[in-house]
């Protein structure tokens, strides 16, 4: 019985960690036409699904969008309120949570390898996220699907990189802290033929 509350505490605190990062990640942005401002929250969002995994992580966004929906100002550039849901990236919001499954979906689909993180975060938190975020923020702001797919492209490099960055420090802290990523992981060894 002691052994599953520490267990549960140790999800919940990584679960309210993640969620505290992702948070942090969203307090500076760059605000662009559309209505759909850059920003580094997605980073937080895909490192979540890649430590947390697909039954731990939409726990944190979440608790992320919980936060936001009674009005603490959690998201980009400290937004937050019923409103929110209801604006042009209130499909990538609700993309966050599907994106953190499949992100943790591919991760845990074999051993723990670079290309599978940075194909885990390239699918599931830019793909799965875009599915969502496009035609809601075309329907929205009253767009065509197609102009609003092309203007959204302006987030795709920085997407990428953001991707690059997760896989990157992913691996790092798998390397210096595998129990992060509790028991369902394969620590990454030092040969290069773990890859």
């Amino acid at each position: 019985m002691a052994r599953q509350q520490d267990s549960l505490g140790r999800d919940l605190a990584r679960i309210a960690l993640f969620a505290a990062l992702i948070v942090v990640l969203g307090m500076v942005t760059v605000p662009i036409p559309g209505g759909v401002p850059i920003t580094a929250q997605t980073l937080g969002v895909m490192l979540a699904g890649v430590v947390l995994g697909p039954r731990r992580a939409p726990l944190s966004v979440l608790l992320v969008l919980a936060l936001a929906a009674v009005g603490l100002p959690v998201l980009a550039g400290g937004r937050g309120g019923l409103g929110v849901f209801a604006g042009p990236t209130a499909g990538y919001l609700v993309g966050w949570i599907a994106g953190v499954v499949v992100v943790g979906l591919i991760v845990r689909s074999g051993r723990f390898a670079w290309w599978r993180i940075l194909l885990a975060t390239v699918v599931g938190g830019i793909l799965v996220v875009y599915l969502f975020g496009i035609p809601v923020q075309s329907l929205v702001l009253g767009v065509d699907l197609l102009p609003t797919a092309v203007s959204s492209l302006v987030f795709l490099p920085g997407d990428l990189l953001k991707a690059a960055a997760a896989t990157a420090l992913a691996l790092a802290l798998n390397r210096a802290y595998p129990r992060a990523f509790g028991d369902r992981v394969t620590p990454v060894s030092a040969s290069p033929r773990a890859a």
